[in-house]
């Protein structure tokens, strides 16, 4: 089943997600439904609390959007080493239309479970080592934007707020058109 994703500033994105203790049916069905609502998104991440759940749970394919080749699900995921540096440009299915470059680890090495409890670790470079720092952030409530510069955060966040006024304002349009009929 498709879920929504929750769109900044909604709370939930800067909470940081509980510790999954036991791996059961519930939450091997919500992989499968955050997998579904990734691809059908296109996009090549996504953590538990981009859908409104608060537990240390992401999916990840980077063969993605097109393909669906390599989907890693990833329980109580951390990240154990790191090193270099990098800057790619990242988007976000819960930062709606803006993209900006994030300095993040150049290789990292993640320890998990996979959804039967067994342990597993990947080392990684390139663009999985950013997708996985990018989401794990997301488990601590910690979005790309947070990793922007001032300046261009408060331009995002103006921007944001302008949406927001301009669907208020349709939205009491239309309210009145009904009334109006009716």
């Amino acid at each position: 089943m498709r879920r929504t994703i929750l769109k900044y500033p909604d709370a939930v994105l800067a909470r940081k997600s509980l510790e999954i203790g036991e791996i059961t049916d519930e939450l091997r069905q919500l992989a499968k439904d955050m997998a579904e609502t990734m691809y059908t998104n296109e996009g090549i991440g996504l953590a538990a609390p981009q859908v409104g759940e608060c537990c240390r749970l992401v999916v990840i394919d980077i063969t993605g959007p097109d393909k669906r080749e390599d989907l890693r699900v990833l329980v109580n995921p951390k990240i154990t080493a790191a090193e270099g540096k990098v800057v790619s440009e990242e988007g976000c299915l819960s930062v709606s239309g803006y993209r900006s470059d994030v300095a993040r680890s150049e290789k990292v090495t993640v320890e998990a479970t996979d959804l039967d409890g067994k342990p597993l670790s990947i080392e990684a470079d390139g663009l999985l080592a950013v997708c996985l720092q990018h989401e794990l952030d997301h488990l601590d409530g910690v979005l790309f934007i947070d990793r922007i510069s001032r300046l261009k955060r408060s331009l995002y966040d103006k921007k944001v707020k302008k949406l927001q006024r301009e669907r208020a304002k349709s939205l009491k349009e239309a309210e009145a058109a009904q009334g109006e009929g009716a």
